[in-house]
């Protein structure tokens, strides 16, 4: 049968393996690490996968591919939950919820032990020391104010024709920046009318509703936020690939903030 189904380049695939553990049916797998497709009924089609590829490696592709298979997927879910566990009891309810110990390699340090790095860099823990200086009174609070020009503010909710979008220059922001960037609200949402998201989170792709944002009105150029974390690669594709499918030529950027709290040049 003729269906929508996704499609990894692998000459983009950094090896990172997000996209296999964004993937519930385990339709992807990491083979010699690089992702890959590795049965077709198992993807649903619905892209969870898409917004969690920093390096956009993953796009929806129509082709002739087998059906997808539920039961052959919560199958092949509960033999993967088996040998995980090795048999024992696990409590009912989200799979999320359930308790389980992890246990780490630790490496020596001068400051104690700390884990060795796995998972998602982006979601690495660590402290962000900041030094102190001591004024005489605080700055008053009344001197802070909102530049939000619009509501709602998340993709997901936003409407794709308003009459705030015309003419309108356009910040699309990941959703940690405006916490890790003191300014915020100054440097990126003052005179844009702002929309943010996290696509890891999200488990979305904001690329068909950014699509149609810029289709349906005329926006004069589009900034782009995101965080220096690899999952918030997954907000820089779906702009890019909103303003290809749009068919406009419109000025564009993106900026990154790190996690303390700098702006890196532009992509």
């Amino acid at each position: 049968m003729i269906r929508k189904i996704i499609t990894i380049d692998e000459n983009k695939c950094n090896g990172c393996g997000l996209c296999a553990e964004a993937c519930h049916e385990g339709a992807i797998g990491m083979v010699d690490g690089v992702a890959k497709l590795l049965r077709d009924d198992y993807c649903d089609g619905l892209g969870d996968c898409l917004p969690s590829c920093p390096t956009g490696a993953i796009t929806f592709v129509e082709r002739e591919a087998a059906a997808y298979d539920e039961a052959a997927v919560l199958e092949n879910m509960k033999k993967k939950e088996t040998t995980q566990n090795s048999g024992a009891k696990k409590a009912g309810g989200c799979p999320g919820t359930q308790a389980k110990t992890i246990v780490r390699e630790t490496i020596a340090t001068d400051d104690g032990p700390e884990p060795l790095p796995c998972g998602c860099p982006g979601s690495s823990s660590k402290a962000i020391v900041r030094e102190t200086v001591a004024t005489e009174k605080p700055a008053p609070t009344e001197a802070l104010e909102s530049q939000l020009r619009q509501w709602p503010v998340q993709i997901k909710l936003a409407p794709v024709n308003a009459p705030y979008f015309n003419g309108a220059h356009l910040l699309i922001a990941a959703d940690c920046t405006a916490y890790a960037y003191a300014d915020f609200h100054n440097r990126f949402i003052k005179n844009k009318i702002t929309l943010i998201g996290c696509p890891k989170l999200d488990a979305v792709d904001y690329a068909d509703k950014l699509t149609e944002i810029l289709k349906r009105n005329e926006i004069k150029s589009v900034t782009v936020v995101r965080m220096e974390v690899p999952c918030c690669g997954g907000i820089t594709a779906a702009v890019t690939t909103a303003l290809k499918d749009s068919g406009k030529m419109i000025p564009w950027q993106v900026l990154t903030v790190t996690t303390d709290g700098k702006v890196l040049e532009n992509d």
